[in-house]
């Protein structure tokens, strides 16, 4: 959780003024927040699912995965680890189906996926013999011959040759792999399956595989994590040069293993680093990439080359494309409401199973709402042009987002270019709790919800 308060603390502030990490969720992951999603407006969904296909609206496919080795102590996703191969089997053919009964909803029917997404939990979970069955039968429904981009997200330890052989086989085009640290013991301490010796021969084997683009994550402010480990991570992922690297601010949601621990010893602060030193952490990995020849490419982001490497699942999804989501707890977008599926897998699997729908909540945005969401999503990218946002909404945001803006100027967190808003580096580090000054006041209240 941040403060209301966005002044900077001074970098030589005392212990008791630094800015602790806190229970709750710093990320801006989308708007309105989630917590306005509600089981009441599903017949929305309905509603769009009714009208015809769109012809200009890219489509993308998100099938969430919930299975893993281990639960990190920092997740707060819906993953299952206790469940055998007939369980999969089972919770594969819902997905099927729930996909089979969208597909030919009139808003969806004839369309071909842009982009398609596995996340998690761990899609490399899943054997070679699953992942075959699994895409097989869904290019049956959708081909995915227009996509261009199919993104697959992995855990280092559940990775073979032959997996991935199989991965790069079935077409995917972007490969992440959960790294996080190379650490073993904080990798340990926070609750990660892998190891460093997978870490390196997952990735080898990988890149023998010439797959498009390899992504590492990579987390900042981890338990036990020191100055000098972050420094050897920061140099150990510059060795292994990847395409892109994805570093986030470590933060504790509600729901984990953390905030449990916390809550039973009446913690109030994370044993996590504080807000300063995760954005100096940040700071200083942008850096020593920036003198490798990477580029910043968003708050959280470094490419090896802009031209080929792209985000064609958050750029799509930031601007308005539609995303059908298939699983349990996963969530997306069909025209103008969001929507999430039942959170747990007895109901999701027991919805599909009697013919209903596996929808647990919805909530149908307004202009007004979309436009706050794209721009503040964008923001992240460290600039943005506020003739976009004249031409597709017909607004001047430089004029409906003068306070804010204003604010965010005095203190060097933008500057205002010929038809450009760009941040800083001190604003791109803290951007998202930055984002909540271009929130309408409704949504204010529930922001760390």
């Amino acid at each position: 959780m941040v403060t209301d308060d966005t002044a900077v603390s001074h970098p030589l502030a005392k212990p008791e003024e630094r800015e602790q990490t806190e229970v709750g969720n710093y990320f801006v992951a989308n708007y309105p927040p989630f917590s306005f999603w509600k089981p009441e407006y599903k017949s929305a969904v309905e509603e769009v699912l009714d009208k015809p296909a769109p012809s200009d609206v890219p489509l993308g496919v998100y099938f969430h995965i919930p299975f893993c080795r281990k639960r990190c102590h920092f997740c707060y996703f819906r993953v299952y680890t206790d469940k055998n191969a007939a369980e999969i089997r089972a919770y594969i053919d819902a997905g099927i189906r729930e996909y089979e009964i969208m597909a030919e909803k009139a808003y969806l029917k004839g369309r071909k996926p842009h982009f398609v997404y596995f996340g998690g939990g761990t899609p490399s979970y899943l054997s070679v013999d699953q992942l075959q069955d699994l895409t097989d039968r869904m290019k049956a429904i959708q081909p995915w011959d227009e996509a261009v981009e199919v993104a697959f997200e992995c855990e280092p330890g559940t990775l073979t040759e032959k997996k991935l052989e199989k991965i790069r086989e079935i077409g995917v085009t972007r490969l992440s792999l959960g790294v996080e640290n190379f650490d073993d013991h904080i990798l340990e301490l926070n609750g990660r399956a892998h190891r460093g010796k997978e870490i390196e021969r997952a990735y080898h084997a990988a890149k023998a595989l010439d797959f498009p683009q390899i992504n590492i994550d990579l987390i900042a402010g981890m338990m036990d994590e020191t100055e000098d480990n972050w420094k050897r991570v920061v140099e150990k992922a510059i060795s292994l040069d990847p395409e892109c690297v994805t570093i986030y601010q470590m933060e504790v949601p509600f729901n984990t293993t953390i905030y449990k621990q916390m809550k039973e010893t009446g913690k109030l602060t994370a044993p996590v680093a504080d807000w300063q030193t995760k954005r100096r952490w940040v700071e200083y990995a942008f850096d020593e990439f920036e003198k490798a020849g990477y580029g910043v490419s968003s708050a959280y982001t470094v490419v090896k080359n802009p031209d080929k490497v792209k985000f064609v699942y958050r750029d799509s999804l930031w601007e308005g494309a539609d995303l059908l989501p298939l699983g349990v707890a996963s969530f997306g977008i069909l025209g103008d409401v969001h929507y999430q599926n039942q959170a747990d897998v007895g109901p999701y699997m027991t919805a599909l199973d009697n013919g209903e729908s596996p929808i647990f909540r919805a909530y149908h945005t307004n202009g007004e709402e979309r436009l706050v969401r794209e721009f503040i999503l964008r923001l992240k990218l460290g600039r943005v042009k506020p003739s976009y946002y004249e031409k597709k909404y017909g607004v001047n945001v430089l004029e409906r987002f003068a306070q804010p803006l204003g604010y965010l100027k005095s203190e060097g967190f933008i500057t205002l270019e010929d038809d450009g808003i760009v941040l800083s580096r001190d604003g791109l580090l803290q951007v998202d709790r930055l984002l909540h000054d271009f929130f309408l006041p409704q949504h204010r209240d529930a922001r760390y919800t």
